[in-house]
């Protein structure tokens, strides 16, 4: 439910083709519809320009399936279910036949944004291991509307391969970059481009790599300006915030 819909339903009350009940039945749900088990923030779509996305885990088929019917039925852009596996999506397919999942980021697009792609975001990956992270953010970008390059297996450790692709990092509007390991990829790419660069650290290396805190310490740490830096294995966010950034400067 965006600003479009509102605008709809009242210039159809405005010109006599709806009464006020039925205008006042559409928007019962503005703020939010209960489920019971959830409550879904239809008014979220409203304030940020995004519809409440889905966190498969912990939740079974029917819960997605209910909330995601509820979500298709009011929502003008994107709906989407992240870190989904098979049976949550044969589930959404049920009230979402159109609904597609990508096996390796593990997000289910029951919806995507139906405008023109608008920016380009480019998304590189240090190392094969990094590519569930790269792939939610780009699975994630697209769904959003974003034009997604992909950069793979272009970690520091073969520096030669990242300074290959200067053209293409500089022709991007913004970059996600995701690496595990030493983290390191990010502070050299943002030291090519002027573009915002955001920073995706996984939980891909050894024993002292924590989990991923050693990326992400590398990452928070870059002398590289105009780098940001999201959560450990945090594809998702990633690429909202870069939807985000070239949302606003159009």
């Amino acid at each position: 439910m965006d600003e479009v819909f509102l605008q709809r339903i009242l210039s159809k009350v405005s010109d006599g083709d709806l009464s006020i009940d039925a205008a006042l039945a559409e928007l019962r749900y503005l703020p939010y519809r209960d489920l019971g088990f959830a409550k879904i923030d239809h008014h979220r779509e409203l304030r940020s320009g995004l519809a409440e996305t889905v966190y498969g885990p912990g939740k079974t088929p029917e819960q997605i399936k209910a909330i995601v019917a509820e979500l298709i039925d009011r929502s003008a852009g994107a709906v989407l279910v992240t870190r989904a596996d098979e049976d949550q999506f044969r589930a959404a397919l049920e009230v979402a036949p159109e609904a597609r999942w990508d096996e390796t980021s593990r997000v289910i697009v029951a919806k995507p944004n139906q405008k023109e792609p608008s920016g380009i975001v480019l998304i590189a990956s240090a190392g094969t291991s990094d590519l569930p992270v790269a792939e939610e953010a780009a699975v994630t970008a697209e769904a959003l509307g974003l034009k997604v390059e992909r950069l793979r297996d272009v970690g520091v450790a073969g520096v030669h391969r990242v300074l290959g692709h200067q053209e293409s990092l500089r022709a991007a509007d913004a970059l996600i970059v995701v690496a595990g390991m030493d983290g390191a990829l990010a502070s050299l790419i943002g030291g090519l481009v002027a573009a915002p660069v955001i920073a995706v650290p996984t939980s891909v290396g050894y024993g002292a790599g924590a989990g991923g805190i050693a990326p992400l310490l590398t990452m928070l740490n870059s002398c590289a300006p105009g780098v940001a830096v999201v959560n450990i294995d945090n594809g998702f966010g990633a690429a909202v915030f870069a939807a985000t950034v070239l949302r606003v400067r159009e």
